[in-house]
């Protein structure tokens, strides 16, 4: 009987997908839903210093595979976070995001998520529509190497960055996670896009510059995963346009020791890790594959 377990570094999931940041993850309740629905892990929503609104309205819309957001990182604060991260801890693991502008930011909320229970803390370096955060500090290798050893000197827990696709140095930015002493690389985040209203002759979401996602950024994500794993030694968190159970084993082939999921959860509901859960499993009794491990770059050789 094939074995869904997984290992990314310290920590052991029964179950080798997560839910993405910012997906049926902004309250307790929600968290414990991905939970039972076959989640091995839930990353929170990512959480600031102070509450945020975030864009105003329009800031998501569906296109031809995919969908584009700017939500511009919409939270409640790291204070009021502890009552969500409260009720969620105690179904399972939860991974909590933060975001920040500075090293000393970062470490101080990665330090109250580990307070809150979290197993781990995923550093957002990524996100393409929040100016002075995400992708914007998270492009410079320096940069994120600073904010990765500030967190490590802070936390005990496992420190994870997520990447961002929108850059052609992502080897040497994720060299610089793992020489900072990063756990784990979580990749991608979103790609840079845009729609523009023909009718109106202007851009459809009001941040104009958006993050696209879905069926569509797969082989990129696969493609990114790839160069990580020839790049790093550390364990890689694939995501990235996953549906099915075939699209996160591309992924645990092309180097990545476990996945997320994001807009599959809103577009085929939260079922989604079952299916993909029972379809992995039948596929690795069909292939000879014992465990996930078995799996983990074998695109490689």
């Amino acid at each position: 009987m094939s074995d869904l377990k997984v290992r990314i570094g310290s920590i052991g999931l029964e179950r080798p997908g997560m839910v993405a940041s910012g997906i049926m993850d902004e309250t307790g309740d929600t968290m414990v839903r991905m939970l039972r629905s076959g989640a091995g892990a839930v990353v929170s929503k990512s959480v600031g210093s102070v509450p945020n609104p975030g864009h105003r309205n329009p800031n998501f819309t569906e296109v031809p595979c995919g969908c584009i957001n700017a939500m511009g990182l919409p939270n409640p604060g790291i204070d009021a976070f502890a009552e969500e991260m409260e009720v969620a801890v105690k179904e399972g693991p939860i991974v909590g995001s933060v975001y920040g502008a500075s090293p000393e930011e970062f470490a101080r909320l990665a330090g109250r998520m580990e307070d809150y229970g979290a197993c781990a803390v995923e550093l957002n370096l990524s996100c393409p529509h929040a100016k002075g955060y995400g992708m914007e500090v998270g492009t410079d290798p320096k940069m994120v190497a600073s904010i990765v050893s500030a967190v490590k000197d802070v936390v005990k827990v496992p420190v994870w960055t997520k990447l961002t696709p929108n850059t052609h140095i992502l080897p040497e930015i994720g060299r610089a996670v793992e020489d900072a002493g990063g756990d784990a690389i979580v990749a991608i985040n979103t790609l840079k896009a845009m729609v523009i209203v023909p009718e109106f002759g202007k851009p459809l979401l009001s941040n104009k510059v958006c993050g696209l996602s879905g069926k569509c950024i797969k082989p990129i994500g696969v493609r990114a995963v790839w160069d990580l794993y020839n790049s790093v030694s550390i364990p890689i968190v694939g995501v990235g346009g996953i549906y099915d159970h075939r699209d996160a084993i591309e992924y645990i082939m092309a180097g990545a020791s476990a996945f997320q999921l994001g807009t599959a959860v809103l577009t085929e509901g939260v079922d989604v890790f079952s299916r993909i859960n029972e379809g992995m499993s039948r596929f690795m009794d069909e292939y000879g594959y014992s465990s996930i491990e078995d799996m983990r770059g074998v695109a490689h050789e």
